[in-house]
């Protein structure tokens, strides 16, 4: 869905031939569930020419993932009202595709290894013994700097903002985009919810921090629109002690 997608495999005994699986199946479900492809299954039911109910498993998955979302975001992540062509599961169909990705690479082995998804990050293991990986969060003004680095080990890290391409979120239960925030990570151990979540989150705007904070196992951190930082107090333990510049004050959510 015209995402870049690397992943930093560390495990020399893991073969080609689960890297070339991984991304087979990634290519699967662009195949199946882009918007931008007109023979797309996504595509068909946004046409009329095919029923939700006559898709595949995959399909019927996505579609009960996207009523459990709408459930817990309080109707901030809606597949059928977040796009004006209709029916559209892009929000929650990236997350779960690297998950299910990633239960590939897991099956072979795979103990040590990073998928970046367009920003959107898995981490599992460490890229060396004693050492983290480190996640990045963009400033969302200034490109060339981050607001935060986070120590990722067995986490998934997702961001969302308008960045990278305008106001494409809005609030469906208002109808337009959102105000008061610039930018929204959310982490926790699975991208599938890690990035709705975090997509519902910045449809909510100001107040979007302290429904974070009561989800279980995930926290977030916010960029606001004066460009202060804030975070819920499991992300605590995720922020690297000392980095790069910060784009304004920080604290506790």
């Amino acid at each position: 869905m015209g995402t870049a997608i690397g992943l930093d495999l560390r495990e020399p005994s893991v073969t080609g031939d689960v890297v070339d699986a991984f991304f087979d199946w990634l290519r699967s479900v662009d195949d199946r569930f882009s918007p931008f492809k007109a023979t797309s299954m996504v595509s068909r039911v946004r046409r009329g020419t095919m029923d939700l109910a006559d898709g595949d498993a995959d399909l019927d998955e996505i579609v009960a993932l996207c009523k459990s979302l709408q459930s817990l975001t309080h109707g901030r992540f809606d597949a059928w009202r977040h796009s004006h062509d209709g029916f559209d599961p892009s929000g929650v169909v990236k997350g779960w595709s690297i998950d299910r990705g990633c239960e590939i690479l897991d099956a072979a082995g795979a103990q040590n290894y990073c998928v970046n998804a367009g920003g959107d990050v898995v981490a599992r293991g460490e890229p060396e013994p004693g050492r983290q990986w480190r996640v990045g969060i963009r400033h969302p003004l200034q490109p060339s700097l981050v607001c935060a680095v986070v120590f990722a080990r067995d986490l998934a890290v997702a961001t969302s903002g308008t960045y990278e391409r305008g106001e494409h979120i809005i609030d469906p239960t208002m109808g337009r985009a959102p105000a008061g925030v610039l930018s929204i990570t959310v982490a926790g151990p699975r991208l599938t919810y890690a990035d709705a979540f975090a997509t519902a989150a910045f449809a909510m705007g100001s107040s979007a921090l302290n429904w974070v904070a009561g989800l279980d196992a995930y926290s977030g951190y916010a960029v606001s629109g004066e460009q202060r930082s804030t975070w819920t107090d499991g992300f605590d333990a995720l922020l690297a002690p000392s980095g790069p510049s910060q784009p304004g004050v920080n604290g506790r959510s």
